[in-house]
């Protein structure tokens, strides 16, 4: 009774392709899928093959970009079809941007696949595991003045048991502790801090719904053929090592953005609200107050604050808090990836978060591609 209400208020059959042929993510709300994606995962409705890979379909790329190899196919629609002239006629319009590799990300599917991904993530922090006092309020011209306008801390209660016991907390805190935090400084990590990344990435991306679906999504627009591949480049981009300072390799997306580092006698990066979190339990970080606050009355929301670490102000640090380590880095991660060095428009519950993306312009890896080189919530 409740799928058949679910079928008549959606206006198409959740457990049908009908109508449904070539969506670019999967929808949570349905029992399964009708993109090219449901074949690697194994959640394809009965009739897609006889409604999304009719002989109709079989010769055009709508709905197939990106899609794995099948000789079965008349013409094919992946980047590696032009190297043996079998892509399909419409292939260039439809999926091709030589630029990037693949399809050309939309707004409109930012916003869509951000909201998919908001209410996949089931490990964030509810109510009763997270409070936090954010006190002061002030203007963007007083962000500068270094005053402490509140006086008690920003994080009230942690319940880190229940927090910091699943997986990807625990791989996310396993990767925090292993940098210096002043530039200059070549970074040098051991055989174990290197085997640590990777648990990160894999707790994250590959064994999170939220991660997979993040992956299923660029592999429809044709950025990644393999979750594999996918996992190297993420690791690339967030841990690959490049020179802020002194010509020494001293820094990389993953410490700039969620570390936080001191560059030139500030505090630069620095995005993360569990590091946050951590260096104000330890007594190293003192929060000052915050100049915008996200309209989200649970969490993850948003805050920019002004604080002192250690010695060094940091004006403006922006942070989704009290999300999930594999959302924070899901969210970085889509928008480089869909809209590098640019805003990029969210939504999250019907609200627009934008962040704003750097590359790092310098050095690169691979065939030229660039690291990350910051990613923060804009000020609204």
């Amino acid at each position: 009774m409740i799928a058949k209400c679910v079928q008549d208020l959606a206006g198409y059959n959740l457990d049908s392709c009908q109508d449904r042929c070539g969506s670019a993510w999967a929808d949570p709300n349905a029992t399964c899928q009708c993109n090219s994606a449901c074949e690697r995962f194994n959640d394809c409705c009965f009739d897609y093959a006889s409604e999304c890979q009719s002989t109709a379909l079989a010769t055009s790329c709508k709905g197939r970009c990106g899609e794995k190899y099948n000789s079965k196919n008349k013409c094919h629609c992946n980047t590696k079809c032009g190297n043996y002239n079998n892509c399909c006629s419409d292939y260039r319009s439809l999926c091709a941007d030589s630029s990037i590799g693949g399809s050309e990300i939309s707004d409109s599917e930012i916003k869509a696949i951000s909201e998919v991904l908001y209410a996949l993530d089931s490990n964030k922090a509810s109510p009763s595991q997270l409070s936090i006092n954010p006190q002061a309020l002030v203007s963007n011209s007083q962000t500068s003045s270094q005053k402490d306008l509140s006086p008690r801390p920003l994080f009230t209660f942690l319940d880190e048991e229940s927090l910091f016991s699943k997986p990807t907390y625990s791989a996310f805190l396993a990767v925090l502790n292993n940098y210096q935090r002043v530039t200059g400084q070549a970074e040098d990590f051991t055989a174990q801090q290197l085997a640590e990344q990777g648990t990160f990435l894999r707790e994250t991306m590959a064994n999170t719904e939220l991660g997979r679906e993040l992956f299923a999504f660029l592999y429809t627009k044709g950025r990644y053929a393999t979750e594999a591949e996918f996992l190297q480049d993420l690791k690339m981009m967030w841990f690959g090592l490049y020179s802020r300072n002194n010509n020494k390799l001293d820094s990389s997306g993953f410490e700039h953005i969620f570390a936080g580092e001191i560059k030139g006698g500030k505090v630069s990066g620095f995005h993360n609200w569990i590091q946050f979190y951590l260096l104000e339990k330890k007594g190293l970080l003192e929060y000052y107050s915050h100049s915008f606050d996200g309209p989200w009355a649970n969490f993850p929301d948003v805050l920019g604050m002004q604080f002192n670490w250690d010695g060094y102000f940091k004006q403006v640090g922006s942070a989704i808090i009290g999300c999930s380590p594999e959302f924070d880095l899901a969210m970085y991660s889509l928008c480089y990836i869909a809209r590098p060095g640019k805003q990029c428009r969210l939504s999250l519950g019907g609200k627009q978060l934008v962040i704003q993306t750097y590359t790092w312009d310098n050095s690169s890896y691979g065939n030229g591609k660039k690291y990350i080189g910051s990613a923060f919530p804009a000020t609204p």
